[in-house]
C-alpha cells in the first residue's frame, strides 16, 4: 500500500511539473510571436516584393507563390470527395479557387499559374486539386505530378487520387511532368528548387513528399510538405538546406516531425503551421520555443497568412485572407 501511494505521488507530481512546464513554454512562445506583429491583409500589389500566401485550408496545405507578377500553387488542401473517410467533410477547394481568382486573376478574369505542384498523394494536400485543374478560369503552365515507380512499396499512398489528377490534366491539355527537375529555376525574381525528388522505396507517402526551397536575394524559405523525422528524411533535408528565414512546419506540427535537429539546423526566424495553433504537439512547440527559439503562426488562427519579403529580406506578415 505504501509503495502504491509513493507511485501515485510520483505520477501526479510528474504530471503537475509537465503542466507547469508547458504553461511556461507557451508563455515564452507568445512573447516570441510578438516579434512579428500581424496586420490585416489589404490585397494590394507589392511591386517587386516576393509574396508567400499560406491559405487557410484547416489541417491541410495550400501555398500560393507570387513574384514579379507570376504565380504558382503548391497543393490545394482538402477535397470534398474523399472515399477513405466514413463521413464526408466539406472540402476547401471552393476557398482555394476563390482566392486564386481574387488575387491572381488578370484583367480578363483568367488566372495563370506557371505551375501547380502536387507534393504527395494525400487528401489534405491535393484533394482540392481536381477543382483547380478543372476550372476553366484557371490556366496552368504545367502540372508537377511525381511518379511512383513501385506503388506497392509506398505506405499510405492513394493511387486513385494521382490517377484522377493525371486524367483531368490530360483532358485540359495541361502538360504533366512526372520526373521533377533537381536544378534550380526561376518564378519571376524568386529562385525555386525541388528537393527530395528521388523516390524512397519502403518509406511512407509522407516521406516521399516533394520539398521546395525558395530564395529571393538573401531570403530563404523552406516548404517541406509532410516529411517526417523517424527514418531520417528531416535530417537529410536539414543538412542539404542549412539555415532559412521562414519555415512551413512539416506535417502540420504533428508529433514525429519538426525534430530538434531539424529546427536547430534550419534556425528559421519564423515558422508557419497549417493547422490550429492549439493542435501543434507539445514536443514540437517545445522544440520551436526552447530549441531553435522560433515563433510560429497558425493559418487557421489567422484565417490565412501572407508573408511579404522586400529586397532587404525583411518580412511583413498579414492575415485574414478569406471572406468566410
Amino acid at each position: 500500500m505504501k509503495a502504491k501511494k509513493i507511485a501515485t505521488v510520483i505520477v501526479v507530481g510528474g504530471m503537475v511539473l509537465i503542466f507547469l512546464f508547458d504553461i511556461a513554454v507557451t508563455f515564452a512562445q507568445t512573447r516570441m510571436q510578438n516579434r512579428f506583429p500581424v496586420q490585416p491583409e489589404t490585397f494590394e500589389q507589392c511591386g517587386e516584393a516576393m509574396r508567400l500566401h499560406f491559405l487557410n485550408v484547416y489541417n491541410g496545405d495550400s501555398i500560393l507563390l507570387q513574384s514579379a507578377g507570376q504565380f504558382a500553387l503548391i497543393d490545394a488542401g482538402w477535397g470534398s470527395e474523399n472515399p477513405i473517410e466514413p463521413v464526408r467533410r466539406p472540402g476547401t477547394e471552393p476557398r482555394v479557387v476563390e482566392y486564386l481568382q481574387r488575387v491572381a486573376a488578370g484583367d480578363d478574369g483568367i488566372v495563370h499559374l506557371d505551375f501547380v505542384l502536387a507534393t504527395h498523394y494525400h487528401y489534405d494536400h491535393v484533394g482540392g486539386l481536381p477543382a483547380v485543374l478543372a476550372d476553366p478560369t484557371i490556366e496552368i503552365g504545367r502540372l508537377y505530378l511525381p511518379e511512383r515507380p513501385d506503388p506497392e512499396r509506398v505506405r499510405w499512398y492513394v493511387p486513385e487520387l494521382r490517377q484522377r489528377l493525371y486524367d483531368i490534366a490530360r483532358t485540359r491539355d495541361i502538360p504533366v511532368v512526372e520526373y521533377l527537375p533537381d536544378e534550380p529555376f526561376m518564378l519571376g525574381d524568386m529562385q525555386l528548387q525541388f528537393l527530395n525528388t528521388q523516390w524512397r522505396p519502403r518509406h511512407s507517402e509522407n516521406d516521399n513528399s516533394i520539398v521546395v526551397l525558395a530564395e529571393f536575394g538573401a531570403f530563404r524559405a523552406l516548404f517541406p510538405s509532410d516529411i517526417m523525422s523517424m527514418r531520417g528524411v528531416e535530417r537529410e533535408i536539414a543538412r542539404e538546406v542549412g539555415q532559412v528565414d521562414l519555415l512551413k512546419l512539416p506535417h502540420h506540427g504533428y508529433s514525429g516531425s519538426s525534430s530538434l535537429y531539424f529546427l536547430r539546423t534550419l534556425r528559421p526566424s519564423l515558422a508557419i503551421v497549417s493547422n490550429f495553433a492549439g493542435r501543434v504537439y507539445p514536443n514540437v512547440m517545445w522544440n520551436l520555443t526552447l530549441g531553435s527559439r522560433t515563433p510560429y503562426l497558425s493559418t487557421v488562427a489567422e484565417n490565412g497568412i501572407v508573408v511579404t519579403v522586400d529586397e532587404n529580406a525583411q518580412m511583413v506578415v498579414t492575415s485574414g485572407l478569406h471572406l468566410s
